[in-house]
């Protein structure tokens, strides 16, 4: 394709993106307001523990493996849970399991790498997302929580169902501007970015392959179908294992519209810190899967 084509592909590619991810995040901002409705506070806070449990966070990094959310519709989910007073170390394990271990990704890893890899890449990913949550209450990570102001979780006006729609709405208003920007840099990246390119620069000749996958992966991971048939196609073009490993990590945990979108509700040290995290994440996930092919 010439320019003007690869320009109108990725234009075309964000407006499909922008739209399913609006109607995603929509209906999950109307699941969360419904739970903080119907669920009260001390019963969730009960359920996830108190500040610094090792308890709470197993069942935040749970909850976020069985939970089909990708990494942008995790967002208001965390953001709810915040409001609602739960821990900050269980919240954060949602924050980080959610994208990394929901159903789609686990499934998509079966599918590349078989059931021993898949394993060994669900437990590492478990006990991380465990970690990383006790660590960063401990470390005092909640500090770089933004003042976001959401309507409907406080206000006890109107009916069950005018404050699940406030909520919803006020959040929604609130992220939409993230998302959009997210989603136009992923579809122009992802519409420029041959898989030749990534082959070349992250292919088994290269030393550094693993941590660079890590890194190309976050403008081409915008929902689970786009990455599938990526990582399929480096496999069958010679990528090694643990290089896809990487990339899909890499982009699954820390897509462009989640970055975009954590800014909204955290401070850049912690945004930061959370790219960090997951790309460390990556990179070890790679050489271990490497190790064991």
């Amino acid at each position: 394709m010439n320019f003007a084509e690869t320009l109108l592909a990725a234009g075309q590619y964000f407006l499909i993106i922008a739209l399913e991810l609006t109607a995603l995040f929509i209906v999950v901002c109307l699941i969360v307001g419904a739970l903080n409705v119907y669920v009260p506070k001390e019963k969730m806070q009960k359920v996830l523990g108190h500040s610094g449990s090792v308890r709470g966070s197993v069942i935040g990094a749970a909850f976020g493996a069985i939970t089909p959310f990708c990494s942008c519709s995790t967002i208001p989910v965390t953001l709810g849970f915040l409001k609602s007073g739960v821990a900050f170390s269980s919240a954060m394990s949602f924050l980080f399991a959610s994208p990394l271990l929901n159903p789609v990704i686990i499934a998509m890893m079966l599918v590349i790498f078989g059931p021993q890899i898949t394993i060994v890449y669900a437990v590492l990913m478990f006990t991380a997302a465990v970690v990383i949550g006790l660590t960063l209450e401990r470390l005092g990570f909640k500090k770089y929580v933004k003042p976001v102001a959401v309507e409907g979780m406080t206000e006890e006006t109107g009916t069950k169902l005018q404050r699940i729609v406030r909520f919803a709405w006020t959040t929604f208003r609130q992220m939409i501007p993230y998302l959009l920007l997210g989603a136009a840099i992923g579809a122009f990246i992802y519409g420029f970015l041959p898989a030749d390119w990534i082959l070349a620069v992250a292919g088994p000749q290269n030393l550094f392959a693993i941590p660079i996958a890590a890194i190309i992966g976050i403008p081409l991971y915008i929902r689970a179908e786009t990455i599938l048939p990526i990582s399929a196609a480096l496999l069958s073009k010679g990528m090694g294992m643990g290089t896809v490993a990487a990339l899909l990590i890499g982009g699954a945990g820390m897509s462009i519209p989640e970055i975009t979108m954590l800014s909204a509700i955290f401070k850049k040290q912690f945004v930061l810190v959370f790219v960090a995290t997951i790309f460390i994440a990556a990179v070890v996930t790679g050489l271990v899967v490497q190790v064991i092919v």
